[in-house]
């Protein structure tokens, strides 16, 4: 009941509260499955539900809506579409390794399709599920009220199958993830057994029994042995997973891939549409077509662009740039007996199944002692009555008090006399003592039999490495559905061949704006006023180029960024902003922007008038983030980048002065500030250049000045220069050498 008291409580402490009450929840009511069964709250209700609805292998099917409506009208009232794709789910044969849901209908496929409505789908439990579920009328488990204290619901499941190592589970809790990928059934089973007889077993002798994941769509597992095994050690860890391909000859010497298992939750649509997208976009260079001709199995086929191309060399290209190899993150993040939420080693949590189901066999031992010693009671009041019926009947005919009279009569206990009371008389038959009689010392032998297995721990491990041979049986490496799938391999040593050596040469025009939009014309094309730009924008770089080359771009904060000409966006448009590919912020601007050239040198000078040459290999990046190379100060910015080629350089200053002198002076250096250039006592460094002296010194307009024009401005190093001469341009420029 709510009280109307109004009580002041500091904001942060009410917000502390409740959020720690969300995140409670989400773990232990949403996102992290429990050790001992391997599910979430959702799906434990969903399978107990069927179990209640008695939807059995056995029997016929119920409609999803039927059960959807069953759970969350009494354990689950969180949405029935939230209910719905949990089933799905756990019918699915690519998703669950083995299914506990046997569907009828249209539940989704590898291609990622939806499932049918829930009124058009029917279900029932699969084997797997009714073992997941063996036990729970037989006080395997405890049980709480259900949401509206109208029923009661299994806190954990209490069957033999290892649930959470066979299917695996997936989650996102609040500051914390599990993602346990599924294991082979047959290689549980095994570790079990010698677990149980060997429960100090070292964690390398556990994965001679599990060699790594077994995913219900198959593909090849690559990772190497030790990381798999580290992975098993501390619980997290991963598995690179490759789709499986084989190669098919074709007609007069062609021949093509055919992909027969793709990767564990990759949509197989997309994967087609990225591939298809590769191939358009120039980054797949050695693929000329894929095709999809599946039925109900997967076949993808690849086509090589020749003949000639190494077949593992494409595959490997394929495995680097789209999802026919994907990396499966494992972490054993899981809630314990006590709903403690703790990263779990691979033997912790075969230890902590071997426990539970340790607990369920006594559990259900002294269940069925229980029912053992009530009909024990039963049995013995009869065959106390077999003795004198006669005298029984009698006073059943004339007592009032038939029950009380029994129980005086013979020292009967009073579920004795109850039972006596409600026999039939075709009971008294003495065919039916001698049945009594059986039953009575078989229950004897039975109860002996479970008395003794209840103290010994011996006996227990029999039975439990009998339940474990069990298992082998129903869904072990000779049954359909417990083969392995997933196969294990070395990734093969291909030679790295640059990517741009199967690019298709063609000539292009590359056109940046301004404003940092770039695009990549067909053909080389003379510059023209036709190229339209966004509105407020206009052409700033014009660079005829091959879809081979890589260009280079420097950046107002002195680091340079590669970019691949054949990945740049068509000619159709505006173009993409350059800094969608690279990491170029959104406060600096791009100074310069060329082809690159090999074994050329680089002149660098920033607004401060310092600078230094560089060779242009050493620029080159090969991440999206660049390559810082020039040092610039706050309020300073990176302003010339040019060909270092000539024997004099020149600079000119927002002073209008201008300074020539020889190029040698100016050092070579890997990154940094660099030297003063130019001295100014008022603003900063405006443009420079090499070039030969002989040749004379060309400014922004086109004209050639010669020697003997600007022999007054050569002097030294870090001097100040004299005013330009008349006639320079007004912008202090000169003509551009990139």
């Amino acid at each position: 009941m709510l009280d109307d008291v109004v009580r002041d409580v500091e904001l942060k402490d009410a917000l502390g509260e409740r959020y720690l009450a969300y995140a409670l929840s989400t773990i232990m009511q949403r996102a992290l499955p429990d050790v001992r069964d391997g599910l979430k709250p959702v799906h434990r209700r969903v399978l107990y539900a069927m179990h209640r609805l008695r939807l059995d292998p056995s029997s016929s099917m119920k409609k999803c809506a039927t059960v959807v409506g069953d759970v969350m009208g009494q354990f689950h009232p969180h949405g029935d579409q939230s209910i719905y794709d949990a089933l799905v789910r756990m019918a699915q044969p690519f998703s669950l390794r083995y299914p506990l849901v046997e569907g009828q209908g249209n539940f989704g496929n590898v291609d990622g399709d939806n499932p049918a409505a829930m009124r058009y789908t029917e279900c029932r439990l699969t084997e797997a599920a009714i073992t997941l579920l063996e036990g729970i009328d037989e006080d395997g488990t405890d049980f709480r009220p259900s949401y509206n204290d109208e029923n009661k619901e299994p806190l954990i499941l209490t069957g033999g199958f290892p649930n959470l190592l066979a299917n695996g589970s997936g989650g996102i809790a609040v500051g914390m993830a599990t993602n346990i990928p599924p294991h082979n059934l047959d290689e549980i089973a095994q570790a079990l057994i010698h677990l149980v007889d060997t429960p100090n077993m070292r964690d390398g002798t556990l994965l001679q029994y599990i060699k790594g994941p077994d995913f219900p769509t198959g593909g090849i597992v690559v990772e190497p042995a030790e990381s798999i095994a580290e992975a098993y050690r501390s619980g997290k860890g991963g598995f690179r997973l490759r789709a499986k391909w084989h190669k098919e000859e074709g007609a007069r010497g062609t021949w093509h891939i055919v992909v027969t298992e793709i990767p564990y939750q990759v949509q197989k649509a997309k994967l087609i549409q990225q591939i298809a997208e590769g191939i358009i976009e120039k980054k797949l260079p050695m693929l000329d077509d894929v095709r999809d001709q599946s039925a109900e199995d997967v076949r993808i086929v690849l086509e090589p662009k020749s003949r000639n191309v190494d077949p593992e060399m494409l595959m490997e290209q394929l495995f680097r740039a789209t999802d026919l190899e994907v990396r499966i993150g494992l972490n054993m993040t899981v809630l314990d007996e006590r709903s403690t939420p703790q990263v779990m080693s691979l033997k912790e949590v075969l230890i902590a199944f071997l426990n539970h189901s340790r607990n369920v066999l006594i559990r259900r031992s002294n269940y069925r002692l229980a029912k053992i010693a009530d009909r024990l009671e039963v049995l013995d009041g009869f065959l106390t009555i077999y003795l004198n019926i006669d005298k029984v009947i009698k006073i059943i005919r004339e007592a009032d008090d038939a029950k009380a009279d029994l129980m005086k009569a013979f020292k009967l206990t009073e579920n004795q006399a109850e039972a006596i009371l409600n026999m039939r008389l075709r009971s008294l038959r003495k065919l039916e003592e001698i049945e009594i009689r059986q039953e009575h010392k078989n229950l004897v032998a039975e109860q002996k039999g479970l008395k003794a297995l209840v103290k010994s721990e011996e006996l227990q491990n029999d039975r439990l490495k009998e339940g474990f041979q069990s298992l082998r049986a129903k869904f072990g490496a000779k049954t359909p559905l417990g083969k392995r799938r997933s196969a294990f391999s070395d990734a093969p040593t291909v030679e790295d061949v640059p990517l741009e050596t199967f690019v298709e040469k063609e000539p292009i025009t590359v056109i940046c704006s301004e404003k940092g939009w770039i695009r990549a014309m067909k053909g080389h094309i003379e510059y023209n006023d036709d190229v339209k730009y966004k509105e407020g924008d206009k052409g700033k770089f014009w660079i005829p180029a091959q879809t081979t080359d890589k260009l280079v771009l420097f950046a107002t904060n002195g680091r340079f960024f590669t970019l691949d000409c054949s990945q740049l966006p068509g000619g159709r448009g505006m173009g993409e902003p350059v800094r969608l590919m690279c990491d170029l912020e959104n406060d600096q601007d791009v100074v310069a922007l060329f082809v690159h050239q090999p074994g050329r040198q680089l002149m660098v000078a920033s607004t401060a008038g310092r600078g230094f040459r560089v060779a242009e290999d050493e620029v080159i990046a090969q991440k999206r983030s660049g390559k810082q190379i020039m040092n610039v100060d706050a309020g300073e910015e990176a302003k010339v980048c040019v060909p270092a080629a000539g024997d004099h350089v020149a600079f000119t200053g927002e002073n209008r002065k201008m300074l020539i002198f020889k190029l040698e002076q100016v050092p070579e250096l890997a990154k940094g500030k660099g030297v003063a250039l130019q001295k100014y006592k008022d603003g900063g460094l405006v443009d420079g250049t090499a070039f030969v002296l002989a040749d004379g010194l060309k400014d922004y307009n086109g004209r050639t000045w010669e020697k003997s024009e600007i022999k007054e401005y050569i002097g030294d190093r870090a001097q100040a220069g004299r005013i330009v001469p008349k006639g320079w341009p007004k912008n202090g420029k000169f003509v551009p050498t990139l």
